[in-house]
């Protein structure tokens, strides 16, 4: 067979390796090996406290997910779906978020900085900034995207309605 750009496909246990996280290298997303989670479906999975920094997880899904304390540095989760997700207290530093669902996601007192992509995320009134800090540059990209609302924008800093 030919390869697959999906590798989880033949060995669906890369999926789980979320469960074990990387191992070095937090800030600069040096790892010991690829954590590829690229459309994998892992909804309500407890990542609390995981490094998966350097995570490829475009296209998959972490509907209501635990992240709590969670370190996703230079991670790409192009198109993939956080649904409901707790990331309280995360590090979330150079994400590229583009085209991700992060309706009703818990950033409470988590970091965000230096996000790809923010202004074509989707959110809803459900989304919680409470206490987190956003860097300038996020936090003026959030304030152009039009899914984000009500209370999460006054969280975020945004001017106006």
């Amino acid at each position: 067979t030919g390869s697959s750009s999906m590798p989880h496909k033949r060995n669906p246990e890369l999926c789980e390796r979320a469960y074990v996280g990387n191992t070095i290298g937090q800030a600069n997303a040096v790892s010991d090996r690829l954590l590829d989670l690229r459309a994998c479906k892992l909804p309500g999975a407890k990542l609390d406290g995981k490094t998966l920094s350097g995570a490829l997880m475009a296209d998959g899904v972490f509907d209501g997910a635990s992240m709590t304390e969670a370190v996703l540095s230079k991670a790409y989760a192009r198109g993939a779906s956080f649904k409901g997700a707790n990331m309280a207290n995360a590090v979330l530093d150079r994400l590229d978020w583009t085209g991700a669902d992060l309706s009703g996601v818990n950033f409470t007192n988590a970091v965000i900085t230096g996000g790809l992509g923010l202004e074509t995320v989707t959110f809803d009134d459900k989304t919680i900034f409470e206490d987190a800090l956003i860097g300038n540059e996020d936090a003026k990209k959030l304030c152009l995207n039009p899914t984000l609302r009500g209370v999460p924008r006054s969280q975020v800093g945004c001017r106006g309605g």
